[in-house]
Formats: C-alpha cells, sequence, structure tokens
C-alpha cells in the first residue's frame, strides 16, 4: 500500500496524559469505509488508553470510550479532528 503520512503528532495535555494523532491517506478505501483516509487518534492517561479514533478494515470507522466502542460518522479529516480534540477536552477534569 502507498500510503501517504497527513499527521503524526503528539501532544502532551497534563503531566500523565498525552495525545498521538496519525493519518494517511490511502489507495483506496479500506473495507467498510467510503473515504481514502486511515487513521488512528489516542488520548493516553496513566498509560492506558481512554479515547481513541480509528477505522480498520471490515469495523470502518469508530470510536473507543473506555472499554465501549461505537461507529463514527467520517465526514472530513477536519471535521475528524475537531470531533476527536472535543471529546479530549471533554474528557480532562
Amino acid at each position: 500500500m502507498n500510503a501517504e503520512l497527513m499527521l503524526s503528532e503528539r501532544h502532551i495535555v497534563s503531566e500523565n496524559a498525552f495525545v498521538e494523532m496519525v493519518v494517511w491517506r490511502i489507495p483506496s478505501p479500506i473495507s467498510a469505509c467510503a473515504h481514502d483516509f486511515k487513521y488512528r487518534l489516542a488520548l493516553v492517561v496513566n498509560g492506558v488508553c481512554v479515547l481513541r479514533y480509528d477505522n480498520e478494515s471490515g469495523k470502518g470507522d469508530h470510536n473507543h470510550i473506555e472499554s465501549a466502542e461505537k461507529p463514527y460518522v467520517f465526514t472530513t479529516p477536519h471535521a475528524l479532528l475537531e470531533d476527536f480534540w472535543r471529546d479530549v477536552d471533554n474528557w480532562r477534569p
């Protein structure tokens, strides 16, 4: 797969938490997705991933909040990042 890395960042959000975001543009959509992006966005607190947005073949776009997984409606990369950061902000005390 000839993927083009669009974003790869790590942000420290507190002394015990960080956000890691990776987004690729891929040549063709993965199974169960209608767009040409592959991504993983995660909030890790005390070494545990407490929030994650990702897409994978067969499952499509979804997010995880602690142990709960639910579908995510992907519209644009910009909206994806906005939605993720809103959930990060809501997570923080």
